[in-house]
């Protein structure tokens, strides 16, 4: 059984603001301030960060990430500079997180039993723990993700002119917070995928699409740690977390 890995790092990451880093790898050619994933994080690219974790379980066969084509020489150079070459491959993303992963998955070289993990870029302090007990859950389900218990209570709500009003409470045993990575049997997201597009669907997340399919999706647990790098405060937050990891080991 092979296991591969698949981070969409195509997004432009318009919610992120601030300063920026400069340097001969982190300029975006098609605007003033680089996507987030390519923002420093202790002087190294988020997405690097992110790769490092993947690179570290020898369970991954190969890493695919999806980048926009005017950034592949970006991140080739950065695969280089790493030492990634040889276990990272690059493809084309698409015009939305689900067009980039199905086109990672047109790559990889897998059977349909092997394992397909897929990665948010911009959660660059996910730990190889976590990613081993993902593999293990869809060895053993068929699929699985990595998810939070809710802590805050959830209220359903309806969109009005002025803001919302709230329909319901939704008991929290009932809630998990998704995170990444989400995996799955190869044959089985492609042929979910393949659904999807066919009657045009598309997913906030690969899980979405596979519970579209019918396929139950197994929950395991994960943590505050693993962040999603979405605004600059999360940036900061980041820092915090990797300099007391640091401090442990």
């Amino acid at each position: 059984m092979q296991v591969f890995a698949i981070l969409p790092a195509a997004g432009l990451g318009t919610r992120m603001a601030g300063p920026q880093p400069k340097g001969p790898n982190d300029q975006n050619p098609t605007s003033g301030a680089p996507p987030k994933q390519f923002l420093a994080l202790d002087g190294v690219p988020i997405l690097i960060h992110s790769l490092r974790a993947f690179a570290a379980v020898k369970r991954v066969t190969a890493i695919y990430v999806a980048v926009r084509k005017a950034e592949m020489d970006r991140v080739q150079a950065q695969i280089i500079e790493y030492g990634f070459a040889g276990k990272v491959c690059m493809v084309e993303g698409g015009d939305n997180r689900q067009e980039s992963v199905a086109n990672a998955l047109a790559a990889v070289p897998a059977s349909d039993e092997d394992v397909v993990l897929v990665h948010d870029a911009v959660r660059p302090l996910i730990d190889a723990a976590t990613i081993e007990r993902t593999i293990d859950a869809v060895v053993e389900n068929g699929a699985a993700i990595v998810g939070l218990p809710a802590v805050d209570t959830i209220k359903q709500v309806e969109r009005t002119a002025h803001g919302a009003l709230i329909t319901s409470t939704i008991p929290r045993e009932f809630v998990v917070l998704a995170q990444t990575p989400q995996g799955f049997r190869y044959g089985l997201l492609q042929r979910a995928f393949a659904e999807a597009t066919a009657d045009g669907f598309v997913g906030t997340d690969e899980a979405s699409v596979v519970e579209r399919a019918g396929h139950p999706v197994a929950v395991v647990h994960g943590s505050q740690v693993n962040l999603k790098i979405t605004q600059p405060g999360d940036l900061e937050l980041a820092e915090f977390y990797l300099r007391q990891r640091g401090r442990r080991e």
